[in-house]
């Protein structure tokens, strides 16, 4: 343990930051166990605070996939296989787009990309908490699939965060919750892979960065574990309504931090 933090301090990382980013994880751990999203939103989003843009993405990027496994496959590996094949658009796009946006995490403005997730996703879950009819239709469905995968995917390579529009989706054609957070875990888990291998390329994830998000793994599983038996309590209007809040909430830190980042 003296030489993995010994290789975290050569990077600026020092006990109490190393405490707080353990902390922070396992509370990020416990919202995805009970609504299946948010994880790397809320690390990023508190990381932003005491550590660098490189090492707040890299922190996320191991404790994302392995918890996304649990998620994926909690009911076991047919319903995940269905899963992909009925949202294979969603997949597809999202793969596509996250090592090309990776390529260019040194050169895009971060803040400017967060302001134009954030914005949006705050409307949106906003206006469903105010009851107002924002359904996708059917024929369209396609076509979004193909739209939000792709959004979400440009700005996973570049923030790590490619949630939000999966979510806006799934609220908006009204999956039930079991689905919903299925979904998540597949389309997540696929996605994590590929950043993963993103930015070993790019040359973020180097030996400290690697030390770093493994060690938010353990946190991570324990919270999720914690936020699974809650999930199970929740029924299917008050699973909706905490999704809308959080997407909210969500989407108000991501505005927040886009303005500290222009």
């Amino acid at each position: 343990m003296g030489d993995i933090f010994s290789t975290l301090v050569g990077q600026d990382l020092g006990g109490q930051d190393l405490a707080l980013a353990l902390v922070v994880t396992l509370l990020a751990g416990f919202v995805k166990g009970a609504v299946g999203f948010a994880m790397p939103l809320i690390m990023m989003g508190a990381f932003s605070a005491f550590l660098s843009p490189d090492m707040a993405l890299a922190g996320l990027v191991l404790p994302t996939l392995i918890s996304n496994i649990s998620q994926a496959f909690r009911q076991g590996w047919h319903p995940a296989q269905q899963t992909a094949r009925k949202y294979w658009r969603i997949l597809a796009a999202t793969v596509l787009f996250i090592p090309l946006s990776a390529q260019f995490f040194w050169a895009i403005p971060q803040g400017l990309f967060l302001l134009l997730l954030g914005l949006p996703i705050t409307a949106f879950a906003g206006a469903q908490l105010a009851g107002l009819p924002l359904a996708i239709q059917v024929q369209h469905r396609a076509r979004a699939e193909w739209v939000l995968g792709s959004i979400g995917g440009l700005y996973g390579g570049v923030s790590g965060i490619w949630g939000p529009p999966l979510l806006v989706y799934l609220l908006s054609i009204k999956a039930d919750k079991t689905e919903t957070v299925r979904v998540q875990g597949v389309v997540f888990l696929i996605g994590a892979c590929v950043l993963l291998g993103a930015h070993l390329q790019s040359g973020l994830l180097d030996r400290a960065a690697l030390t770093f998000s493994a060690l938010l793994v353990l946190p991570a599983l324990i919270g999720q574990a914690i936020g699974f038996a809650c999930q199970d309590r929740l029924d299917q209007s008050r699973f909706r309504r905490a999704t809308q809040v959080l997407l909210v909430l969500t989407g108000l830190n991501l505005i927040r931090e886009a303005v500290l980042h222009l």
